[in-house]
């Protein structure tokens, strides 16, 4: 009997011991949590890119606790199938699907002025939709794609989205970076990576674009009750990945498949630090910051660089064709 004890022990010890220390750092990876309970009646929201991933839990989250939503992604089919699951999990029918291509100037405008002849408030902007790693593709303006949809984009529409939320103050914007962010640099002599073009060094410049971004558009807002904020929602597995070149091989999927489980958050614990940053009360004044797990983070030094970002916001201008000079 001693013996089967000894021998079936350490048969049991190991393959218990391993699967709780998987589970604990699986609990550990997925992040703080937003917890505080929040009533958003009455308030409209609209989240980019809320057809999936942390964009669509985001939205899923707001609509449980009574606010209108607007979801504003480019593929309507999928962003249709979204209103409806939204709708149908959170009981709320305010919830509306609408076109928004990121990739076109010309969408952006129209977005903006049909979401004004319906709506003529808006108390939180989350520009989180955005692409990652991808080839090499120009938008229908001739932007770089990374940096075309997830900065210009977003400058655009803000800006265009800017007299709603003024008037509706106290209002946020939320822009969903990176940590990718402090691995990237503002290219002066080639921001549209026309002499040469690197997947990870276009999708760290366009982070790190919309950390500057939220830091420059924080001082030109002070004094008008609209806050921005930017943030790191972490590792999460989204449909993001689905660019990493690796992952093509079936056998490199097999292996990075389980570690993903265990290392990445679920899109649901990915989205709670964009809900931090568009609902916590404590935050109704704080702007020009950057989040992460709920909490504030340093930027990376090129992030505190005053002078590229006033160098981004010029280009933006030139590139999007607005003034934003009324906002000095």
């Amino acid at each position: 009997m001693g013996c089967w004890t000894c021998c079936v022990s350490p048969l049991l010890f190991w393959p218990a011991l391993i699967g709780g220390a998987v589970y604990f750092l699986r609990k550990y990876m997925q992040g703080g949590q937003f917890t505080k309970q929040t009533d958003e009646t009455g308030k409209v929201f609209i989240v980019t890119g809320a057809n999936t991933g942390i964009g669509k839990e985001t939205a899923l989250e707001i609509a449980k606790r009574g606010g209108t939503v607007y979801l504003a992604c480019r593929d309507m089919n999928r962003c249709e199938k979204a209103r409806q699951d939204i709708v149908r999990e959170s009981n709320n029918t305010n919830i509306f699907a609408r076109e928004l291509d990121l990739s076109s100037l010309d969408s952006i405008r129209k977005f903006a002025a049909g979401f004004k002849k319906e709506q003529d408030k808006l108390h939180v902007l989350i520009n989180n939709a955005g692409v990652m790693h991808c080839p090499k593709a120009l938008t229908k303006d001739g932007f770089e794609m990374q940096l075309g949809v997830n900065h210009m984009g977003h400058f655009l529409l803000t800006h265009l989205l800017l007299d709603v939320l003024k008037k509706t103050a106290p209002s946020r914007i939320v822009n969903v970076s990176s940590l990718a962010h402090t691995q990237g640099s503002i290219n002066i002599d080639d921001l549209n990576s026309e002499k040469s073009y690197s997947r990870i060094g276009a999708y760290s410049q366009s982070k790190l674009a919309n950390v500057l971004f939220t830091r420059e558009l924080a001082k030109r807002l002070e004094g008008t009750g609209v806050t921005t904020n930017s943030l790191h929602p972490g590792a999460v597995d989204t449909e993001l990945t689905r660019n990493w070149k690796f992952l093509e091989n079936i056998f490199a999927r097999s292996l990075v498949r389980p570690l993903q489980w265990v290392l990445f958050k679920t899109p649901r614990n990915g989205a709670q630090t964009t809900l931090y940053a568009a609902l916590d009360p404590a935050l109704k004044e704080v702007s020009g910051l950057y989040f992460s797990d709920c909490k504030p983070k340093d930027v990376s030094a090129a992030a505190k660089d005053e002078k590229t970002g006033k160098f981004l916001w010029a280009e933006s201008e030139k590139w999007t064709g607005v003034n934003t000079s009324k906002l000095d």
